[in-house]
């Protein structure tokens, strides 16, 4: 297959393009989320970063939809994609393309690839017969039916029996290939439970898949038979490609790959994993483009052990959640308190005390309580310590000297839970610590000089700890690094990550006496428990 050269220094990522039958759920949050935090830890090391995110809004589900609301297809899907658009900027995502699949510069890049995959004679004319699932835009083989025809993705809704003429794509052609790519790329496919599946799944024989439909009008006619749509799947794949194109570009594939291809990183919920995982490779092979880099499928989401759904009136709205708490604290929550890539529940009893303990009284009163002691004793000036005046075997530096290595290997491998704990692993150090040394009493004893040392380890570990999880909590980590007289935000990072590079700051021993502090305050305030009716 071709090759394309990629530009050096560069990270693209993408979050699933969501599909707007509805408004976005936390589901959809909790992958944005960590692909929000994804984006921010490459800045920090200098990288150049692409995020990419969208909707997709083609599909019979769409049409049905909008149809039952008595509106057109396109205004309905104007309303709900502004609502993923308006959830983002509450979660603070600083995402840098926001593609929908309706845009007109996306049809011309999705005819032009399947010109591609015509021509290598993946595409031919036949019958499809077999259970459908409108909800999840895919036809079902029935040893995956749960019983009375029914998805188990959506067990409230039986299955439609589909018998027309549709086109197919040979997905048959490229089952060696893919067990190849499978073998030869290891961590193409993560987590480890997610490449069994799709191992599992690919071993038992591929069978070619339609990507069109009859009697749809929402979506792009098949360039050589208008009587057919474009299936969704393999029109809104494509959306990862049109959205590398720059604003003032020609739509051709050519240009769309020139800069960000291959993606380093698809994020994607388990459920959509087949279609990333096999179907998106096999499409890109027939093509002759290069495939991305990594694919990887975290899992679903509870509430107090349960699944969420309407019908059992225990769903979980992530504006209410942003609006009532404040983005840090869902963001930290659900990327702290889950092991990304596994299953993970939500407790709002366990969410407040969580970010209590963590937040409020372990990183923001560490912070606020040294300040004050500071202020008290050191006139309100960083100490006239250097780190070359603490030992390697000091008790918080030995924890700080290897704790950014640690956190950068736990952000590469995703495991925000692991970056998290090793963090608070140094800042409840730094408490014991604290109270252990008492500088209270060292200064009552006239050690001006053990004081000092003290205060500024503290100091330093509290801003080392807000520098490694500012990817999570930029806007307490942002307003750390300004009472530690830091002029940088870490919501300003999205152009260049020239102003805190991982390098420097993700060391222990920035500090210096040429830091003019700022007013102690409160950076997590104290969350009370919602009072009972």
């Amino acid at each position: 297959m071709n090759q394309v050269k990629k530009t050096q220094n560069t990270f693209a990522l993408t979050t699933p393009l969501y599909y707007v039958n509805d408004l976005p759920h936390i589901g959809s949050a909790y992958t944005t989320m960590a692909a929000d935090v994804v984006a921010r830890f490459q800045r920090l090391l200098g990288h150049r970063v692409l995020l990419i995110t969208g909707t997709d809004e083609h599909g019979q589900k769409i049409q049905r939809t909008a149809e039952s609301k008595g509106r057109s297809p396109q205004s309905f899907s104007d309303e709900m994609s502004a609502g993923f658009v308006s959830l983002w900027q509450l979660l603070n995502i600083q995402y840098d393309r926001f593609i929908r699949t309706t845009a007109p510069r996306h049809e011309v890049l999705v005819k032009e690839f399947f010109q591609r995959v015509w021509e290598a004679g993946d595409i031919y004319h036949g019958q499809q017969k077999g259970w459908y699932c409108v909800s999840c835009e895919e036809f079902k083989e029935e040893r995956e039916l749960l019983e009375g025809h029914r998805c188990p993705l959506h067990p409230n809704k039986e299955v439609e029996w589909r018998d027309e003429q549709n086109y197919f794509f040979r997905l048959s052609k490229y089952q060696e290939k893919l067990q190849a790519l499978y073998e030869s790329r290891p961590d193409f496919i993560q987590p480890e439970s997610r490449r069994n599946e799709v191992l599992s799944f690919v071993n038992q024989g591929l069978q070619d898949f339609s990507i069109s439909r009859v009697n749809v009008d929402w979506g792009f006619p098949v360039p050589v038979d208008p009587n057919h749509t474009l299936y969704v799947w393999f029109d809104a794949l494509l959306g990862y490609v049109t959205a590398l194109l720059e604003p003032d570009e020609e739509p051709t594939i050519k240009n769309a790959l020139a800069k960000w291809w291959p993606i380093n990183l698809h994020l994607i919920g388990k459920d959509i994993l087949r279609f990333h995982a096999v179907y998106w490779p096999a499409m890109l092979m027939s093509a002759g483009l290069s495939l991305p880099e990594r694919v990887f499928g975290h899992g679903f989401l509870t509430k107090d052990g349960q699944k969420m759904g309407k019908s059992l009136g225990n769903t979980l709205d992530p504006i209410g959640l942003v609006e009532r708490y404040g983005s840090d604290a869902v963001r930290y929550y659900f990327l702290k308190e889950i092991e990304f890539g596994k299953d993970g529940d939500f407790n709002e009893s366990r969410f407040i005390d969580v970010l209590n303990a963590d937040l409020a009284n372990d990183l923001g009163n560490l912070l606020n309580r040294t300040l004050g002691m500071v202020k008290k004793y050191c006139a309100g000036n960083v100490p006239t310590i250097t780190n070359e005046d603490i030992p390697f075997e000091h008790a918080l530096k030995a924890i700080g000297l290897p704790l950014g290595e640690q956190v950068r290997n736990a952000y590469e491998a995703l495991a925000f839970n692991q970056a998290c704990k090793a963090v608070l692993s140094l800042v409840k150090t730094s408490n014991k610590f604290l109270d252990e040394q008492a500088p209270w009493s060292l200064y009552k004893q006239g050690q001006q000089q053990a004081v000092e040392q003290v205060l500024y380890a503290v100091l330093e570990s509290v801003r080392l700890a807000a520098y490694l999880l500012s990817p999570i909590i930029p806007d307490t980590s942002s307003d750390i690094y300004q009472q530690l007289g830091f002029g940088i935000n870490f919501n300003e990072q999205i152009e260049t990550a020239t102003a805190a590079p991982f390098a420097i700051h993700g060391t222990w021993g920035v500090l210096t006496n040429q830091q003019k502090l700022g007013q102690a305050r409160p950076v997590f305030k104290k969350i009370e428990p919602p009072k009972n009716d």
